[in-house]
C-alpha cells in the first residue's frame, strides 16, 4: 500500500504536503462507515422507544432522554472534540472514539434500568463527539481540491440526510424480528471494522501553530449549552406531566427550575464568547463564526438537526402509537426521506461547483420547511400515501439540497490549523438542534397527542 505523502512540520507535527494522499478515497469509505454509525445512533433507537419503555419501565415523562442522553453529551462535547482532534491527531482521536462508541454501546445493549440506559447513551454522545469531528477533519484535509471536496461532502451529505431513515428502518427491523438490544449491538462489529480498516488506510495529521488547549472554553460552552438543553428539556417533562389524567393541564414553561436552567445556560454561553475573545488559543475562534457565510451555515445547522430528528421522533411515535403500525413498518414508511436525500445529494454535488452553495441551501431550506408545514397537518385518519411519503420525500430533498453545499460553505477559507474547529460547529449544531427540537416540541405533543389517540386508532399497516 502507498504510504501518505504526509511531511513532518518544523513544530514535528505532521501537515499534508502538496500533492493529495493518493489513497484518500478509500479513507472516505472507511470514514463515511464511522460518520454513518454516529448519525444511525441518533434515530436507531426511536423505533424501538416503545418496546424499550415497556421492558424497562420507562415513563413517557423520561421516554424522551433516551434520544436527549445522546444528543445531549454529542453536542455539549463536540467543539471541544474539535480540537482535541486537531492537536492531539485526528486519527488518534478518530480511533479512540470509535472504540468508545462500540464499548458504550455493548453497555446499552445490556442496560437492566433507565439509569443504565441512559447513561450508556451519554458516553455514546461524549465518544461519538471524538468521531464525528476527527472523521470530517480528516476529510477536510485529505480532499483539497474543489470538486473533489463537493463529492467527498456529498458522500457525507447523503449519509447525513439518509443515515437517519435508515436507522429507522434498521431500528424497526431489529426491534420486530430481534430485540431492541440489537439496536446497540448492531454497532459492534461495524466499528471494528472501521478500526481495523482505518489503521493501514486513514493517514495521521495534526493542525500546526500554538496547540494549546482553551480549558476555561470548553467548561463554560459545555456546561452552558448543557444547561440550556436541561432547561428546555423539564419544560417537555411537566408539560407531559401536567397532560396526564389529573394534571392541571398548565404549560412546563411555567416551571421556575425549567426556566432557571435555560437562563444559566444563556449567561453561560454569553461568558464563552467574552472568553474567546480574549482567548489567544480559542475552541472556537470568533472570527469563523463572525463571517458572515460561514455563520449563517452554522445557523442552518442547528436548524436542520432541530427539523429532521424532531420530526423523525414524532413520526416514529405516530406511525406506531396512533397509527398502530408495527416497528418493522414503521421504519419502512419512514425511508422517503432517504430516497429524497440520495437523489437532491446526487444533484447538489455536481450543481455546487456551478451555482454555489448559497441558492442551493435556500432550495434545500424553502422544500424542508414546506415538507414540515405538510407534516403539520397529519391526523389518525390520514393515510400513508396521502401525506407521510409526499411530505418526507419532500423532506429528504430539502435535507440534501442544505447538507451538502453547508458542509463547503462552513469551510470555506478555514486554514489547517482550524480544520477540526471550523467544521465541528455544524456537526455541534445538529447535535444541539435535536436536543432544542425534541425538548420544545414535546411539550405541546404532550398537551395534543393524549387528545388525540383516544379516538380510534389505524390497524398496524393498512394505511398503506
Amino acid at each position: 500500500m502507498t504510504e501518505p505523502r504526509f511531511a513532518p512540520a518544523a513544530t514535528g507535527m505532521e501537515t499534508p504536503a502538496d500533492e493529495p494522499y493518493e489513497g484518500r478515497w478509500l479513507a472516505l469509505g472507511v470514514i463515511a462507515l464511522t460518520v454513518l454509525l454516529v448519525i444511525l445512533d441518533a434515530t436507531i433507537v426511536n423505533i424501538a422507544l416503545p418496546a424499550v419503555s415497556a421492558d424497562l419501565g420507562i415513563t413517557p415523562a423520561t421516554q424522551q432522554w433516551i434520544v436527549t442522553a445522546y444528543t445531549l453529551t454529542f453536542g455539549g462535547f463536540l467543539l471541544l472534540g474539535g480540537r482535541i482532534a486537531d492537536f492531539w491527531g485526528r486519527k488518534r482521536t478518530y480511533l479512540v472514539g470509535a472504540a468508545g462508541f462500540a464499548v458504550a454501546s455493548a453497555l446499552g445493549g445490556l442496560a437492566q434500568s433507565e439509569a443504565m440506559l441512559f447513561g450508556a447513551r451519554a458516553l455514546q454522545g461524549l465518544f461519538g463527539a471524538l468521531l464525528a469531528p476527527a472523521s470530517l477533519a480528516l476529510l477536510t484535509v485529505l480532499f483539497t481540491d474543489t470538486k473533489e471536496r463537493a463529492k467527498a461532502f456529498a458522500v457525507y451529505g447523503a449519509i447525513a440526510g439518509g443515515g437517519s431513515a435508515v436507522g429507522l428502518l434498521l431500528g424497526g427491523v431489529l426491534t420486530e424480528y430481534a430485540d431492541w438490544r440489537w439496536c446497540f449491538w448492531v454497532n459492534l462489529p461495524v466499528a471494528v471494522i472501521a478500526i481495523l480498516a482505518a489503521i493501514p488506510i486513514v493517514p495521521e495529521s495534526k493542525a500546526p501553530g500554538d496547540t494549546r488547549y482553551d480549558i476555561p472554553g470548553a467548561v463554560l460552552v459545555t456546561v452552558g449549552l448543557a444547561s440550556l438543553v436541561y432547561g428546555f428539556t423539564r419544560v417537555a417533562e411537566k408539560s407531559q406531566e401536567n397532560a396526564q389524567p389529573g394534571g392541571s393541564g398548565d404549560s412546563g414553561w411555567t416551571e421556575p427550575w425549567a426556566l432557571l436552567f435555560i437562563a444559566v445556560g444563556v449567561l453561560l454561553v454569553a461568558a464563552f464568547v467574552l472568553v474567546e475573545k480574549r482567548s489567544r488559543n480559542p475552541l472556537l475562534p470568533l472570527r469563523l463564526v463572525l463571517d458572515r457565510n460561514r455563520g449563517g451555515a452554522y445557523l442552518t445547522s442547528a436548524l436542520v438537526g432541530a427539523g429532521l430528528i424532531g420530526a423523525f421522533f414524532f413520526l416514529s411515535l405516530y406511525f406506531q402509537q396512533v397509527l398502530g403500525y408495527k416497528p418493522v413498518h414503521a421504519g419502512l414508511a419512514s425511508l422517503p426521506t432517504t430516497l429524497g436525500v440520495l437523489i437532491a445529494a446526487g444533484a447538489a454535488s455536481a450543481l455546487t461547483p456551478k451555482l454555489g452553495p448559497k441558492p442551493l441551501m435556500v432550495t434545500g431550506g424553502v422544500l424542508a420547511a414546506a415538507a414540515l408545514f405538510l407534516m403539520s397537518m397529519l391526523d389518525v385518519d390520514t393515510t400513508f400515501w396521502e401525506l407521510p411519503f409526499p411530505s418526507q420525500l419532500l423532506l429528504g430533498l430539502g435535507l440534501g439540497f442544505t447538507f451538502v453545499p453547508l458542509s463547503n460553505l462552513a469551510l470555506v477559507g478555514a486554514g489547517e490549523h482550524d480544520a477540526g474547529a471550523a467544521r465541528t460547529p455544524p456537526v455541534t449544531m445538529r447535535g444541539f438542534g435535536p436536543s432544542f427540537g425534541v425538548s420544545a416540541l414535546a411539550a405541546p405533543a404532550a398537551i395534543r397527542t393524549p387528545r388525540v389517540v383516544g379516538r380510534d386508532a389505524r390497524p398496524a399497516w393498512t394505511g398503506l
